[in-house]
């Protein structure tokens, strides 16, 4: 049985130091490990930004993207092969900027995957440019004086595009992120954990204190049901997005590929391809 030491490599990150991206990738390994899984049984498929390297540091398939198109490559991984479990990651302008277009069809599709968004509200690989989750008056390189725009907030977009299993957490609780990643893994759908992931260097506003003193655990909140749509959207909608834990779950929703119809049990990644001479012949006389 693996341990979170097999889902290990020898590649160092070169995150900066205090990165919440490594609580990420540290919760991924543990979660994978307490599931039983194995290194061969996991595709991590990943972006461009910092967390888009997560593909790299951890010992399993991987497959590094470009930018704003993780999601398809992974949608297209699982369909391939059903028995992989399959996590896509990346950050707020990999995946909410250039690549919100997929994210939705994501959301409307319900591929079985999970997708894990590290959310620093800005671009950090770039050196310090607003990002989509920068809220509105946000200083940085591109926005000397203050950001104009709105910000997105994940948690709102996921509920209104009708996900089916939506949780945040925070790089500074790993136990409760670990724990929404072994749900998000067992959930039948697309799954997505956005985490608040502090830019160390580059945004000094929403930093773990920040985060520590605004952020709304659902776990500690009496009463609060995961069930209810509605609810889950006042709730986002009270705390401004800043939420953790499990948001919402409809386990009714039935995932893409269970209603592909003559979908094989076998994974397409496993089928024997190789077509016979004679039937190739014949199907290039259909173009003579």
């Amino acid at each position: 049985m693996a341990t979170v030491k097999d889902f290990r490599n020898d590649i160092r990150p070169n995150w900066c130091p205090g990165c919440g991206d490594f609580s990420v990738q540290a919760s991924i390994q543990r979660a994978l490990a307490a599931m039983g899984k194995e290194p061969h049984e996991v595709a991590v498929i990943s972006g461009i930004g910092c967390s888009g390297r997560i593909s790299g540091y951890i010992n399993s398939y991987g497959f590094h993207g470009v930018h704003g198109r993780a999601l398809p490559t992974a949608q297209g991984v699982k369909l391939a092969n059903r028995n992989l479990t399959v996590i896509a990651a990346g950050g707020d302008g990999d995946g909410f900027g250039i690549g919100l277009n997929h994210f939705m069809h994501a959301v409307r599709r319900n591929v079985d995957i999970t997708y894990i968004t590290m959310d620093n509200q800005i671009y950090g690989l770039t050196k310090g440019q607003h990002s989509p989750t920068s809220a509105h008056g946000f200083v940085a390189k591109t926005t000397p004086a203050g950001n104009i725009e709105n910000a997105l907030v994940p948690s709102q977009i996921a509920l209104g595009a009708g996900i089916g299993f939506l949780a945040q957490g925070f790089s500074s609780d790993v136990n409760q992120l670990v724990s929404l990643i072994q749900q998000a893994i067992e959930y039948r759908g697309f799954a997505l954990i956005n985490v608040f992931s502090p830019c160390v260097t580059y945004n000094k506003v929403n930093t773990y204190d920040f985060y520590r003193e605004n952020i709304t655990n659902l776990e500690t909140v009496e009463d609060y049901d995961p069930t209810d749509r509605a609810l889950a959207m006042q709730t986002v909608l009270e705390t401004r997005g800043l939420c953790t834990g499990l948001i919402y779950r409809d386990d009714e929703r039935v995932s893409y590929q269970d209603q592909i119809p003559g979908y094989s049990e076998q994974p397409i990644a496993s089928m024997d391809l190789h077509l016979a001479p004679e039937l190739f012949a014949n199907a290039l006389k259909e173009f003579a």
